[in-house]
């Protein structure tokens, strides 16, 4: 199957203008693994012919990393660039599949001219399995699977989106196994707060492995994952219980996508 990913810049040259806006962010772009949940997205997006346009190139990392490392310059230097090329194209809505970008976008750019409708990549998910835009096959790939859904950070306790992730889980024909932190209790997998990106601090045990111990106790085949980060921390942290051959760690996007044979 070929992908169809039309930019901004190539809609506008055909006097076209898209529903939506898919954000990719950094880790979808450039992370070999993420690049996976971004290329379940666009499949989705493109099954159900959902008139949508990515920046490319004109995209730059929303800041979030800048802002949570205390660098309020380059987040304000990275946030205003990115607000003139999306008020450029008069973009109202977007779509990401990074918690991160979301929370950024949606609540702290606002405050720099930038206003857009921002949702998750599980809340467009659920929205056009809800219109009937999306089937899912019968008894697919994961019935009678366990799957535990770990919530991130910014989408669960910073958003409150706890419901679409799970609504979608449900739509496998798999039972969901919640871990004993979760929603509003849920446990850092220790990536936010551009901890992504420096050395662990003196301690006797890393967060990723502490929160991948809460994930296996409820003996599921599959850890479901809404973020790019939170599927490399929690990846890394069944390798180190030697896992990885009998624990998938897998984006919710993926499991749509696998489970309606895109």
């Amino acid at each position: 199957m070929t992908l169809k990913v039309p930019t901004m810049s190539e809609m506008l040259a055909e006097g076209k203008t898209p529903d939506i806006l898919f954000w990719v962010g950094c880790s979808g772009s450039f992370d070999d693994r993420a690049k996976k949940i971004t290329k379940a997205v666009v499949k989705i997006l493109n099954h159900c012919n959902v008139n949508f346009a990515v920046l490319g190139t004109e995209e730059s990392c929303s800041g979030d990393p800048a802002r949570r490392a205390g660098n309020e310059f380059t987040f304000q230097m990275q946030a205003l660039m990115n607000i003139q090329v999306l008020n450029g194209y008069e973009i109202k809505k977007i779509v990401t599949a990074c918690p991160h970008c979301f929370n950024t976008l949606k609540n702290e750019y606002p405050e720099l001219g930038g206003n857009y409708e921002v949702i998750h990549h599980t809340q467009l998910i659920q929205d056009l399995i809800n219109i009937g835009k999306l089937v899912l096959a019968d008894g697919g790939t994961f019935k009678g699977k366990k799957i535990t859904f770990h919530d991130p950070c910014y989408l669960g306790r910073a958003n409150d989106v706890f419901e679409a992730p799970r609504a979608l889980i449900e739509k496998l024909d798999a039972s969901l196994v919640e871990m004993k932190r979760c929603k509003t209790n849920g446990l850092c997998c220790g990536a936010g707060g551009a901890q992504m990106f420096k050395e662990a601090e003196k301690g006797d045990k890393e967060i990723n492995v502490e929160r991948t111990e809460d994930a296996l106790e409820t003996q599921a085949n599959i850890i479901a994952t809404g973020c790019p980060f939170c599927n490399t921390m929690l990846t890394d942290g069944v390798k180190n219980f030697n896992k990885e051959a009998e624990v998938l760690v897998l984006d919710v996007a993926e499991l749509i996508a696998n489970a309606a044979e895109l």
